[in-house]
């Protein structure tokens, strides 16, 4: 049938860019399991991926239950820094001073270690959903923050001088030329916030927390079970991927320009 090309294509397509990561993964695990297996070292020292893979299935329930409110706060956290993010962003662009007011009062904050500052924070709001919200939130807005400015100054001058002789007034001009010049480098730092955003839930979990990835993980290390902390080292991987890949098909539906063009990211 007539759509059954396209189809195809885009699923060559696809397949092309996927198979060296899945080469490269794949051999990595091979090699690990083949060391496990063949080197004589405990699987309570260094347990098997195979192993991994069988305990974390028979603690499916476990590994689920503490998945949720990690999702959870990684989620809320990380809509609250994009949002931050946005309208600071914004701020700083109308009003230029702000910029030099505000912006190593941002770089300050990335330097405080997370180990210090997430039982302060803890103490101070207790140990519900809030805390951790704000934690994911102050890990990831700084690059997508300092995307968006750049990005903002990155529009040509051409475009932002056309529109503003058609008697465009500044927001405006915001609109029509700023915003749509700052979209690939905010989706850049998207990507490299999300990174970080599961890795923060976990570690205000390791703070202080009833349920979550960061406590199983805890658990798990007390009791000696390597094979359940890497169980749940997965989990947290496969989150962050599948995060990192909803950024990519939202830059992908807001920005169809990039496919036609053929420019688009990887």
């Amino acid at each position: 049938m007539p759509f059954i090309r396209p189809v195809a294509a885009r699923a060559a397509t696809a397949f092309s860019r996927l198979w060296p990561a899945l080469l490269s993964v794949g051999g990595l695990i091979l090699l690990w399991e083949a060391y496990a297996q063949f080197s004589g070292i405990p699987p309570t020292t260094l347990p098997s991926p195979s192993r991994v893979l069988m305990q974390g299935a028979l603690q499916y329930r476990a590994l689920w239950d503490n998945t949720l409110p990690t999702v959870t706060a990684t989620l809320l956290g990380f809509a609250c820094s994009v949002s931050a993010a946005f309208a600071l962003s914004v701020l700083i662009d109308f009003f230029r001073p702000l910029r030099r007011a505000l912006l190593p009062v941002f770089v300050i904050s990335q330097t405080l270690p997370m180990i210090a500052i997430a039982p302060l924070v803890v103490l101070w709001f207790g140990f519900g959903l809030a805390p951790k919200i704000m934690l994911v939130a102050l890990v990831t807005f700084f690059p997508m923050l300092i995307a968006l400015v750049q990005g903002y100054a990155a529009t040509a001058d051409e475009i932002e001088q056309l529109v503003a002789s058609m008697g465009a007034p500044r927001w405006r001009i915001f609109l029509i030329a700023r915003l749509p010049s700052a979209l690939p480098f905010f989706f850049a730092g998207l990507r490299i916030s999300i990174t970080y955003a599961v890795v923060g839930a976990i570690f205000s979990e390791y703070a202080g927390a009833a349920k979550g990835l960061g406590i199983y993980i805890l658990n798990a290390k007390n009791n000696f079970r390597p094979d359940l902390v890497l169980a749940a080292v997965t989990v947290s991987a496969t989150l962050t991927l599948l995060l990192f890949g909803a950024t990519v098909l939202i830059q992908r539906l807001s920005m169809p320009w990039l496919r036609l063009s053929g420019s688009e990211s990887p």
